[in-house]
């Protein structure tokens, strides 16, 4: 006979234990059988999930939930601004979980889904109230190919997580797409340009990123940088100018990021190529 028990130190909000029910075999010293020995029942202990880091990438989902809101709303700016807060919160959910040991299957699993909704769903929905819409069929078409390539990115993302190369993304990351598109409505909102004017421009946008991520080139994970080892006094000061940098004009410091970001993929790729030609003409002669 199986029974379910619950044990008041497990439950919603555990922070240290794992995400799986684990059966725990007993006896049940009050029941006995024909032999007369306790019967030994199959007892279900209920597992928590880890809050913290989870707790991250809800923030996260929400923000990019508001994103959608905020757009069919006619709030354009603060859409973009949504999906920015967004990917700080996908920054630190799965950095928290490996500070602080509380990796799981189960926030592996949300974090995915929060990212599609709020990288993948939310830009594609924002540039299309904002700009795509003006171009009919076409129009939610393009941001469909965004929304769909998003998925795609991250099914391929989750597949070979455990083979690739640390030190680099196959193909575009879904959160910088997010950012080309965003901080592109963003700085036309808040340069008064609108955006039935750029609407050919943000169909194109939304389909080149689309490309980049489901191919297959090469961009820089920056997942080599140690937040626990100790740093340069002078990367502090770095950090502390970036900061400054981008109060200065959000808009355009964030666009020209993510924009420098999104061509560095080909640009390093050419020069990979490029490389490659040189040694083998040199080999050859």
């Amino acid at each position: 006979m199986n029974k379910e028990i619950f044990d008041p130190n497990d439950g919603f909000f555990a922070f240290n234990q794992s995400d799986q029910a684990i059966p725990r075999v007993e006896t049940d010293k009050n029941t006995d059988n024909e032999n007369g020995e306790g019967s030994r029942q199959t007892i279900y202990r209920r597992r928590g999930i880890y809050l913290l880091p989870n707790l991250f990438t809800i923030a996260g989902l929400f923000a990019g939930f508001y994103a959608i809101v905020s757009a069919m709303e006619g709030y354009f700016s603060n859409a973009a601004i949504s999906i920015f807060i967004a990917m700080i919160m996908d920054f630190f959910d799965g950095r928290v979980a490996r500070l602080t040991n509380t990796q799981s299957a189960f926030g592996a699993e949300l974090d995915s889904l929060s990212d599609m909704v709020s990288f993948g769903v939310a830009p594609a929905l924002v540039v299309y109230s904002w700009s795509l819409e003006s171009l009919g069929k076409l129009g939610w078409l393009a941001a469909f190919v965004f929304a769909a390539a998003g998925a795609l990115r991250l099914a391929r993302f989750n597949t070979q997580a455990l083979v690739m190369d640390k030190r680099y993304f196959q193909g575009l990351p879904i959160p910088a797409a997010a950012g080309i598109l965003a901080s592109m409505v963003w700085l036309s909102v808040d340069s008064g340009i609108p955006g039935e004017v750029v609407d050919m421009t943000a169909a194109v946008l939304a389909i080149l990123t689309a490309i980049l991520m489901v191919s297959n080139i090469r961009y820089y994970s920056f997942k080599e940088i140690d937040l626990k080892g100790r740093v340069p006094f002078v990367a502090i000061l770095l950090v502390v100018l970036a900061f400054v940098g981008i109060s200065l004009d959000p808009p355009k410091i964030l666009f020209l990021l993510f924009f420098c970001y999104g061509i560095s993929g080909p640009i390093l790729t050419l020069w990979a190529l490029h490389k490659k030609r040189s040694q083998r003409k040199k080999q050859h002669h």
